[in-house]
């Protein structure tokens, strides 16, 4: 069901870039459209995992550098019949994650130290597998792509306040346009961001083998991303979509607006899962003692 949620959503967010053009300048405008989304996606294609890392400072770690990270992921991507993808560390107290890249082949896993020093091994393990479920699902391109085509259609509405008035349409019209548009490309953007969230919990428990610990760890990360900030992903909002829960200090509950389901209902659904796998808090993969994790993460 997330799926064709997601590519529902995803339909409608093209029709209303394409509509938005045909408003600028009919069928010559939807072709105009249509390339520019082409060339605003192939940019980010290529270039949106690495600005995205570098605009938080990520520092890159292997089995050097971070050894009891390095062979956690390593695990949970061997149990997730995936590639191995980088591992990033972010200077950051706020406990918190997330993942970027185009395909599996190409992604990264980025964690904060504020995670690796105040959750446990199995939590870390659920988070990190989380954030692989993303890749594995091509999340992290899709949303890429729905945040591409959001920006592009805000800068398409501005345009046809300029542009539209040649084809002596109504000037309250596109004024409306420029206001409803970039709005409600805003709006399906979260939605299948939102829709994603509950795909990944799902995904990322079965492969670590215990929802319970992604359930705690979503927990405790939540009552710490109230407390503490992330400067960075308050300068750059636009990016809240991509952590694990979200780094700014709104949207508590489902809400129109919520790059994140609730996290509240989050746990619920997992709590559920735990149930109908029949797993115990003690179930899943091994990590270790299971205590604060005091291993030298980097």
């Amino acid at each position: 069901m997330g799926y064709v949620k997601t590519a529902i959503l995803m339909a409608a967010m093209t029709a209303l870039f394409l509509a938005v053009g045909y408003a600028i300048g009919g069928g010559l405008g939807t072709l105009i459209a249509l390339g520019v989304a082409v060339g605003m996606n192939a940019f980010a294609y290529w270039n949106s995992d690495k600005m995205v890392l570098r605009m938080y400072n990520a520092r890159p770690v292997d089995a050097h550098t971070a050894p009891e990270l390095q062979e956690m992921v390593v695990r949970l991507a061997q149990n997730a019949d995936m590639p191995v993808p980088k591992i990033y560390i972010i200077e950051e107290d706020q406990p918190n994650a997330f993942a970027t890249g185009r395909n599996p082949d190409n992604a990264a896993v980025a964690a904060t130290t504020g995670l690796l020093r105040r959750l446990s091994q199995e939590e870390v393990a659920a988070v990190m597998a989380h954030e692989l479920a993303h890749i594995r699902n091509y999340d992290t391109l899709i949303m890429t792509i729905t945040a591409t085509f959001a920006g592009a259609i805000s800068m398409l509405a501005n345009f046809a306040l300029i542009f539209g008035r040649g084809r002596n349409a109504n000037p309250i019209a596109l004024i409306a346009m420029m206001i409803l548009a970039p709005l409600a490309a805003a709006l399906v953007q979260m939605a299948i961001s939102r829709s994603r969230e509950y795909v990944a919990d799902r995904v990322g428990a079965e492969i670590v083998g215990n929802p319970l610990w992604l359930a705690s760890a979503l927990q405790r990360i939540q009552g710490s991303a109230e407390q503490i900030d992330n400067n960075r992903a308050e300068q750059n909002p636009a990016t809240a979509h991509m952590f694990i829960i979200n780094p700014l200090h709104v949207h508590k509950r489902d809400k129109l607006f919520s790059t994140h389901p609730s996290t509240h209902n989050r746990i619920q659904a997992l709590e559920k899962l735990a149930a109908e796998m029949g797993t115990s808090g003690r179930g899943g993969m091994s990590f270790g003692s299971g205590g604060s994790s005091s291993g030298p993460w980097g």
